[in-house]
């Protein structure tokens, strides 16, 4: 049997978990959040942002990474995140929460404006080394997610899917998702070759990703 282009990445060993567990033990906190590129911290270390659609789970994700309960804010309604929020990981690195894309309950004009905002900092940032795109299990890629996964190509920034909200789904129904993503990846220059599949609510697959970023 062919193995699929896309793999789920394997959860680390004991080296790896311990590499990623000591560098999300470091100091973790909130440092400010960004409504315009001039607002932007020095870029002084590796960053890597989450982009998803509007109540994909991003700011929950954060949270379950850091171990922190309420380091990012969290929300019921679509489009709570207004605009870029850096949080600091000791002096090594900045994780980056970006505002959602797609549906969002705000005015039009304030939605373009973070959409503008958003586009911005993935094509301009040279210290981003990768960009998380968050896919709710559920639905699997939309036409947004498509939309930023074209910026993301156009700007040569590699990103790699997260699939959020895994416990949502019954027995089998991932591979099914998993399908219709791999396809969409596909067509994707700077898709990253590995998928990681998360739920914040009962801890799978966090592990695994704070190993990927700690081997970015």
């Amino acid at each position: 049997m062919a193995h699929p282009v896309f793999p789920l990445v394997e959860p680390p060993d004991n080296a790896e978990a311990a590499a990623a567990r000591r560098l999300f033990q470091d100091e973790i906190g909130f440092l400010k959040g960004v409504v315009a590129m001039d607002g932007l911290p020095p870029a002084d270390r590796l960053e890597v942002c989450f982009a998803g659609r509007s109540n994909v789970g991003k700011s929950s994700l954060i949270n379950a990474l850091t171990g922190r309960r309420a380091l990012a804010r969290t929300s019921n309604t679509p489009g709570r995140t207004q605009e870029i929020n850096f949080f600091t990981a000791g002096d090594r690195l900045y994780l980056v929460d970006l505002p959602g894309y797609g549906y969002a309950k705000a005015p039009v004009k304030v939605v373009a404006k973070w959409q503008r905002l958003l586009r911005a900092y993935l094509t301009g940032r040279a210290t981003l080394r990768r960009a998380f795109v968050l896919v709710d299990s559920r639905h699997g890629v939309k036409t947004p997610d498509e939309e930023i996964m074209k910026e993301l190509d156009r700007a040569a920034v590699t990103f790699q899917v997260v699939m959020t909200k895994t416990d949502k789904l019954k027995s089998g129904e991932l591979d099914r998702v998993l399908e219709q993503v791999r396809a969409r990846l596909a067509q994707h220059p700077a898709a990253f070759p590995g998928i990681v599949a998360t739920s914040s609510e009962t801890g799978a697959g966090i592990e695994t990703l704070r190993a990927v970023i700690a081997g970015i």
